[in-house]
């Protein structure tokens, strides 16, 4: 029998959330991990807030341990031109502090030598706290599909806690194909992301990112082929939950839509 596969409730679908509200609503739901933005993913933009508050950390690791819910992946590191790895320090320590085993990483160098040098330097860095660098592909990024995320990985080095994070709206959004996730190394794949929308690499930048960070769809309502995309990926990687919809959420309120994505992800991998 196969091993039961594991789920993890995204920051973006329980963006309302605090860090212990989100962890206590991923214990009553089912999921056995969630994932937590502690950094903006721009400046001025939604986060959760607990850097550099011991009150909120401690409150945290309280429901950890009450729950056995646990931390999979801390959101966000941009390696961009200027990249600055102790801007990011925090980051690293409350990830260490909280057990998270994953952090999401974008890439926004176009200078792709300098890129994977960076990067180099973030997974040194991370080694030391137990975490994996999970380099996520996006059309409008410098790393905008599989391919381009594994040759910036392969330059690298090949660190030993590299990863590439295959999120399914970017997978159906971008000139990456099956046979491009199959090539991915298996060592690199800690975890996927699962959401729909409309498929097609026809959209503009402005409407790929509205999209991503507020419209997404339930697994099964769009055109993305994910049960194809599962089928390629390793079954027993954790399945993070991403379906961010600010008026559905907003009109269901978190935990009834966290319940609708967990059972709506349940259905298309037939768990």
């Amino acid at each position: 029998m196969a091993p039961k596969r594991s789920y993890s409730l995204a920051y973006l679908t329980a963006h309302t959330c605090t860090p212990p509200q989100a962890l206590q609503l991923a214990a009553e739901l089912g999921y056995a991990e969630v994932g937590l933005r502690l950094q903006p993913n721009a400046p001025g933009a939604p986060q959760q807030y607990l850097i550099g508050l011991p009150e909120v950390l401690r409150e945290t690791q309280a429901v950890q341990r009450d729950t056995g819910v646990g931390v999979f992946d801390l959101e966000i590191i941009r390696i961009g031109e200027a990249f600055d790895l102790e801007f990011y320090r925090a980051l690293l320590e409350a990830g260490a502090a909280l057990n998270a085993k994953a952090m999401l990483v974008a890439g926004d160098d176009t200078h792709e030598p300098r890129l994977a040098d960076n990067y180099a330097r973030l997974c040194e860095a991370l080694a030391p706290y137990g975490i994996t660098a999970d380099l996520e592909f996006m059309p409008w990024t410098a790393v905008p599909d599989a391919k381009a995320a594994l040759r910036v990985v392969q330059a690298a080095g090949m660190p030993a806690n590299a990863g590439i994070l295959v999120d399914a709206l970017h997978f159906g959004r971008s000139h990456t194909t099956l046979d491009d996730i199959r090539a991915i190394p298996r060592q690199l794949l800690h975890y996927a992301q699962m959401c729909d929308a409309v498929a097609g690499t026809h959209f503009s930048t402005e409407a790929m990112i509205h999209t991503a960070r507020c419209e997404r769809l339930l697994p099964g309502e769009g055109s993305i082929d994910l049960q194809g995309l599962f089928s390629v990926l390793p079954t027993d990687i954790p399945v993070s939950v991403e379906v961010v919809n600010f008026e559905r959420s907003a009109a269901l309120g978190a935990n009834p839509w966290a319940e609708q994505c967990l059972e709506a992800s349940r259905r298309i991998l037939a768990d």
